[in-house]
């Protein structure tokens, strides 16, 4: 009632402002406390001046005493009001609930009197207010709720926050002066409570910050009492976050979150949770400094409720806000781990928990089975505890893929029957080949490696992680522990390439390649390079090569690399150039040796020539072949002979001129030892002598013939100089009227071959050899020409005939007295056409009897067989039967063949 009639007469009372005394200042402390102010005047009657009592329940009593009799005259109580009366307002918490008030006695001295913070809370105006840094020490904030028992419903409520932070940090400072305060107006859009923001620099986080409030509520402004704190020892964090449950792998509750983003400082944590399952029901409230909880004995189909909450660990602050609660349901089967990844080789083994129509089943009665196909054998279970059964698999192999499964399902199951959820295995072949090459400047390695051998997991990630030993390697190497990584880089090959720059030569590096994967990681065998052990030399340079004239070798030289500065072997591929090199291979293992000399056959081709080295202790890489060298083609004795010649003779009749033109066809390689550069043709007559005439490389030469005899050679000549042998050509008048071929006869066999035969009468005349030309008739066709032996009678011309052209045939015989009369026939012999055409079923019946011949072989093979089979299909194998040995069944089949 007396709480009521001063709250009316606070609603008629405007603009009544409040002193408060600046040489007092309340701590802040990091939890709630409470602003209460009492009315006017009524405060004389319970801040006793000395020597009165100070008993809490005789000060109420006295107080409510007085209140009740100013109230009930209280027209003449507010009359007596003045602009300049003082409220009586103190500052109290939970842990302390005593308020120091500020005030005047009758006679005008001040003094502080101390009471109970209840008087307050039950009579006067009352404000909860909390006060907190934020997170990222930028804003210092305070919250003001209003807890008037009847609240100002026809009036503004307007908070302001007055604060003064002082440029040092000192023990003491002065009081600062009312007009040094600066002046935050606070967010009240949330009725009956305010938020007001003071910024705080970094730098003064450790300063102590003085404040006081100023509220104004229906034209009455209370003022609080001073109030001190510093920033940093009233921090709030903002909530943790991604808070998460999981089961581990040893089969308990893992509760985790992480620390809020901006938090600068660590933090401890308080963790509330309820589990609810059949079979328990628990609540628990835990402090850690970790972002993680473990909870033990977890049971398949239970329920948790968890919030999290953070606040500063090494000193004074605010807990956070708490987090947004997360449930989480374990299933009704519980593997741990519910995922293995593991490497080729390994053991590994998986726990379950089975829960069926909420009972829990006994270990003993699981079983375990593989991709639902494969029943695990019990000599690979255990019996963990009542409930937790355990498979082991030993020395596993790799998984093979079925689809788009890259792992093998593991059923954990009762006697009945088998639930759907299942854990997973994924065994992976990491046997990964780091292979690495030193260049051969010795400045840096690069290793190379490949996936293509090990099967892909989708999510994981490869990682070369290398650690380098002061000296060489060890003779088994091992992982260590501390290590560094390498980034490498796709190839288009396939092949990841690291590249070590700059390196130590004469150190180990034991390397190896990580899988790191959400499962866990794996790790390829160790491996240990040393960079000196793996150079790969520059190739050699200034290689040249010839072909020694007298003696007939391919000699090469060249220059070795000069790193390293160990003893090299030279390796030297040759062939004879073209577009695809058929390599011969010879090594040279003297390191001193920079030249070789190789026998080969063709003395006349151009070689094509590379060289390539490696260390003489076997140790490291061949060098990439050398830019290749060939040889030059050069000439290593004069020709063996000159060229065959021939002529064409054009006879002008009105000028009684011969024009002779010789023919002669190039010379080859093993006949030119190597090349021609050109040819001569010396002549000699019996009126002009010998001379001779540079053709060049003609194969043609025309001259005039006048005289009854002319003699001509054809010699062919290189840079050493002209052939020794040679042929001779004679032209003589008389002898060109010597007729000593009587037949000529031309036989065609197919389209590519003629045959030729001719018939010779006895002459005194010594015969060299034979000329047969050819030509198509009716055509400025080419004549082609052959030479033939003396000695030969018959000769087969093998070129390309046409079936329906007319040919001309002539045969020249040639003496060394010049060439005789030819004989020229203009087409096939007839006599073997006819022959051919009488002969004509004898082609067409011949096929017929080889044919058949070969059908009826075939029939008396086949029909043997058979016969064979007959008679010994039911006569038993003595190898297969015991009763058959020692019986001869060749000789009772002979018998009865007899009889």
């Amino acid at each position: 009632m007396i709480c009521q009639k001063f709250c009316v007469a606070l609603l008629h009372w405007e603009f009544i402002y409040l002193i408060t005394a600046f040489n007092l200042a309340y701590p802040i402390t990091p939890w709630r406390f409470k602003l209460s102010c009492m009315p006017p005047n009524t405060t004389y009657d319970f801040l006793l001046p000395t020597g009165m009592s100070k008993n809490t329940s005789n000060v109420n009593e006295h107080y409510e005493a007085v209140v009740e009799a100013k109230f009930n005259s209280s027209s003449t109580y507010f009359s007596n009001l003045s602009s300049k009366t003082t409220f009586h307002c103190c500052l109290w918490s939970e842990e302390d609930k005593n308020c120091s008030v500020h005030a005047d006695d009758v006679e005008g001295k001040a003094f502080v009197a101390t009471v109970n913070s209840l008087v307050f809370q039950q009579i006067g105006a009352n404000w909860n207010i909390q006060c907190w840094t934020k997170e990222d020490l930028e804003l210092f904030i305070c919250y003001m709720e209003s807890l008037f028992k009847n609240p100002f419903k026809a009036y503004d409520l307007k908070v302001h926050l007055l604060y003064v932070l002082p440029e040092v940090l000192e023990e003491s400072l002065p009081v600062p002066q009312k007009g040094s305060f600066l002046t935050v107006q606070c967010n009240c859009s949330v009725r009956d409570s305010c938020e007001c923001h003071v910024p705080v620099p970094t730098a003064k986080l450790n300063h102590t910050l003085l404040m006081y409030f100023k509220i104004t509520s229906g034209g009455v402004v209370f003022q609080s009492p001073m109030m001190s704190v510093q920033p940093i020892n009233v921090v709030k964090p903002d909530p943790p976050l991604g808070l998460h449950m999981e089961i581990t792998d040893t089969g308990n509750l893992k509760i985790s979150w992480s620390s809020p983003t901006l938090v600068l400082f660590q933090l401890q944590y308080q963790v509330k949770y309820s589990e609810n399952s059949s079979t328990n029901m628990r609540k628990a409230d835990e402090l850690v400094s970790a972002t993680s909880l473990l909870v033990d004995s977890v049971l398949p189909g239970s329920s948790y409720e968890v919030q999290v909450r953070g606040r500063r660990l090494d000193g004074p602050g605010l807990w956070s806000d708490w987090s947004a609660p997360l449930i989480f349901t374990t299933p009704d089967v519980i593997y741990f781990p519910p995922k293995i990844l593991t490497s080729v080789g390994s053991n590994v083994s998986f726990h379950c928990i089975y829960k069926n129509e909420n009972k829990i089943v006994s270990s003993k009665k699981i079983i375990w089975w593989m991709n639902l196909a494969e029943k695990i054998p019990q000599s690979q279970y255990h019996v963990v505890g009542d409930h937790v059964s355990k498979v082991t698999f030993r020395s596993l192999k790799a998984t093979k893929p079925r689809g788009k499964f890259t792992y093998d399902a593991i059923y954990c199951c009762n006697e009945h029957e088998c639930h759907h959820r299942y854990a997973e295995l994924y065994v992976i072949d990491v046997d990964i080949n780091i292979s690495c090459e030193t260049d051969g400047y010795l400045t840096q390695m690069t290793c190379r490696w490949s996936t293509n051998t090990i099967q892909s997991l989708v999510g994981s990630t490869l990682q070369l992680r290398y650690h380098r030993s002061s000296l060489y390697c060890s003779d088994v190497p091992s992982i260590h522990p501390i290590s560094e990584s390498k980034d490498c880089h796709l190839q288009r090959d396939g092949f990841y390439e690291c590249v070590f720059q700059p390196i130590f030569l004469l150190s180990g590096y034991t390397m190896w390649i990580r899988i790191n994967h959400s499962l866990g990681s794996l790790d390829s065998p160790p491996t240990c390079v040393v960079p000196d052990s793996v150079v790969k030399p520059l190739p050699p340079s200034s290689v040249k090569v010839e072909i020694t004239v007298k003696i007939g070798l391919l000699k090469i030289s060249w220059e070795k690399p000069v790193f390293p500065e160990n003893n090299l072997k030279f390796q030297i591929r040759y062939g004879l150039s073209g577009k695809e090199v058929q390599w011969k291979m010879y090594e040279v293992h003297d390191a001193k040796s920079n030249s070789a000399s190789v026998l080969v056959p063709d003395l006349c081709a151009v070689y094509a020539v590379q060289v390539r080295c490696k260390r003489l202790d076997g140790l490291g890489y061949w060098s990439n072949w050398s830019s290749p060298a060939y040889t030059v083609v050069t000439d290593i004795k004069v020709p063996t002979r000159g060229p065959e010649v021939w002529r064409l003779i054009n006879e002008d009749t009105t000028k009684k001129e011969r024009n002779v033109t010789l023919l002669w066809k190039p010379l080859m390689k093993n006949d030119s030892l190597c090349s021609v550069r050109k040819y001569v043709v010396k002549h000699h007559t019996s009126r002009n002598g010998t001379w001779s005439e540079d053709v060049g490389n003609h194969t043609q030469f025309t001259f005039l013939w006048t005289e009854q005899a002319h003699s001509v050679t054809v010699l062919a000549v290189n840079s050493i100089g002209a052939s020794f042998v040679n042929f001779n050509l004679t032209f003589s008048w008389p002898m060109s009227k010597v007729n000593t071929v009587q037949s000529l006869s031309a036989y065609p066999l197919n389209s590519s071959c003629v045959f030729l035969s001719w018939k010779l009468s006895p002459s005194d005349y010594s015969l060299m050899y034979f000329i047969t030309e050819w030509k198509i008739l009716n055509e400025d066709s080419e004549i082609k020409w052959l030479r033939i032996p003396s000695s030969v009678k018959k000769y087969y011309i093998h070129d390309h005939f046409i079936p329906i052209e007319k040919y001309q045939f002539s045969l020249y015989p040639v003496f060394m007295e010049g060439v005789g009369k030819p004989k020229i026939i203009n087409s096939f012999t007839p006599d073997d056409i006819e022959k051919r055409q009488n002969d004509a079923g004898l082609y067409v019946i011949v096929p017929i009897i080889i044919s058949s011949s070969i059908l009826l072989l075939g029939t008396l093979l086949i029909s043997h067989q058979r016969m064979k089979k007959m008679f010994w299909e039911d006569v038993p194998n003595p190898k297969n039967c015991s009763w058959a040995q020692g019986l001869n069944f060749q000789k009772g089949l002979i018998g009865t063949q007899k009889t």
